[in-house]
């Protein structure tokens, strides 16, 4: 007598080829995404390094899923040691001068982070953006802005990126970000344990 909480192997065998096949077109855009950016004018990346390895406090920003990446170059930033916080939480202070913005935004229109990058600049502070577009408002008011090569949210024609609304962007923003960190760490000259002391122990 059959389980039917088991599907047939014929089911699990379609599912994971169609879930390897998914993993084979975002590796494609992927791969050509970093190509890209490697080939890129490298000066916005030098500048970007230079500005977060000097910064007196690094904040960053971003709605949604471009927001969740970025949270997770704060927490890599914070391991490193840098003074960080993330622009919407309840202990975040105010941004001023001496300190940078790191804001991403596949559009470079959304609302909220378009608005945060205008404070910071008004203030004195520095702006680095990361954006598919290098003509919007937020890469006008960014001292530096990385120009990713993918789809806005909006844009369902499949002419940049087969995958769903911004998810290339995104992928890219966390990437963009763990190189970042580890720039800074090679260029830190820190061990891995001297480090590690600063992961959570509150979790």
């Amino acid at each position: 007598m059959s389980n039917p909480t088991v599907p047939p192997s014929t089911s699990v065998t379609s599912a994971t080829s169609t879930v390897q096949g998914a993993l084979t077109a975002i590796d494609a855009e992927l791969h050509r995404t970093v190509s890209s950016l490697l080939g890129a004018d490298p000066a916005p990346f030098a500048g970007a390094f230079d500005r977060l390895r000097t910064a007196d406090r690094v904040f960053v920003s971003g709605a949604g899923r471009s927001g969740l990446a970025l949270r997770m170059t704060a927490m890599r930033l914070m391991h490193l040691g840098l003074t960080v916080h993330v622009v919407g939480e309840t202990t975040t202070p105010a941004i001023s001068s001496g300190d940078v913005l790191l804001v991403a935004s596949g559009s470079g229109t959304t609302t909220g982070v378009v608005r945060a990058a205008d404070t910071a600049v008004s203030v004195g502070a520095e702006v680095v953006a990361i954006t598919t577009d290098p003509a919007s408002p937020l890469a006008e008011l960014a001292a530096e802005t990385i120009v990713v090569p993918a789809a806005q949210k909006t844009d369902h024609g499949g002419t940049r990126s087969v995958q769903y609304s911004g998810s290339l962007f995104e992928q890219a923003v966390m990437l963009l970000g763990d190189a970042f960190f580890h720039a800074l760490w090679q260029s830190d000259g820190v061990s891995a344990e001297e480090l590690w002391p600063r992961h959570a122990n509150l979790e």
